[in-house]
């Protein structure tokens, strides 16, 4: 995720909501990767259109799985919703989400306790590359 949070405070907000785009969103989710980029607005601008939508509804111009991941990716941010049967809607359940872990974050950022970062990560490397002291210049 590339949230460059600058780009997305009270001032630039207001600019970007005169013309919204799939592009500012798909910026946000894959940044530099157009390919990805391409097919995830893709695949959100078809929901969009249809409403809601079938994996099989989808056209042949990308491969079934390709679909499925783009899909699948969207219920997982919340921007799509998958019901029992496979089909898809376009939701907005990622707002109040992304609110509550900016305040759990705030909330986390004021609080003083120490946590044990070996317990809490048991299996990550332990050892760190030792930091070269800089060379001297001739």
């Amino acid at each position: 995720m590339d949230h460059k949070y600058w780009e997305w405070e009270a001032q630039p907000l207001k600019e970007k909501l005169k013309s919204p785009s799939i592009k500012n969103i798909t910026n946000v989710l894959f940044g530099n990767d157009e390919t990805q980029a391409y097919r995830f607005a893709k695949t959100i601008s078809f929901l969009r259109k249809r409403g809601v939508a079938r994996l099989k509804d989808f056209p042949n111009d990308l491969p079934k799985a390709t679909w499925f991941r783009y899909l699948e990716y969207a219920v997982q941010i919340g921007m799509a919703e998958k019901s029992g049967e496979g089909v898809y809607s376009m939701t907005n359940r990622f707002t109040n989400s992304l609110k509550n872990y900016a305040d759990y974050y705030d909330k986390w950022r004021k609080n003083e306790d120490e946590e044990e970062l070996d317990y809490l990560y048991p299996r990550a490397r332990k050892k760190e590359k030792p930091i070269a002291p800089p060379q001297a210049q001739p």
